[in-house]
């Protein structure tokens, strides 16, 4: 997998203070996207297992609390992404319980591979769906367009992040 950045501090892709993962390669090219340099799958740089370190090593750090990760792109759930996203946020999960898990997907939640179900159980909330930019709302909350719906995966995102799509 490459990667085209990495925010060890992060206050808005997702709910306080994150670090955030933007992967390379995306199949969906939305017209509109505003992260089309992370379209190609070869964009940007290889994945180190030094950053998957420095990401556990962030998001346990108490002098700045992150509260958890969230995963952009491209598209983490891009076939060629899935097995090194599933063991970061495998790693995360196991390594650091009491954080959350955002991912955006231009894939539909009843669209995705078994091979993609597989992050499910580690994810707390999925936004999933193309960008439509003749649907774009500036003021949806995660979401660039009203197509675009926010799951809340797990309990602790059904406990603490409030009923977005309505």
């Amino acid at each position: 997998m490459n990667y085209h950045k990495y925010h060890s501090v992060d206050v808005v892709n997702g709910p306080g203070t994150r670090c955030t993962l933007f992967v390379s390669g995306c199949e969906h090219q939305c017209k509109g996207c505003y992260n089309q340099s992370t379209q190609r799958l070869d964009s940007g740089h290889p994945f180190p297992e030094a950053l998957a370190d420095r990401i556990i090593e962030d998001l346990s750090d108490s002098r700045i609390p992150r509260r958890g990760l969230t995963l952009s792109g491209g598209d983490p759930l891009h076939p060629a992404n899935v097995e090194d996203v599933l063991a970061l946020v495998t790693r995360v999960h196991t390594e650091c319980p009491d954080k959350d898990i955002w991912c955006w997907t231009g894939y539909r939640l009843d669209e995705l591979t078994p091979h993609q179900q597989q992050l499910l159980p580690y994810l707390d909330v999925l936004v999933d769906g193309r960008f439509e930019q003749e649907l774009a709302d500036p003021s949806l909350r995660y979401r660039g367009s009203s197509n675009q719906v926010v799951h809340r995966l797990s309990e602790r995102a059904k406990a603490s992040v409030p009923r977005i799509n309505d």
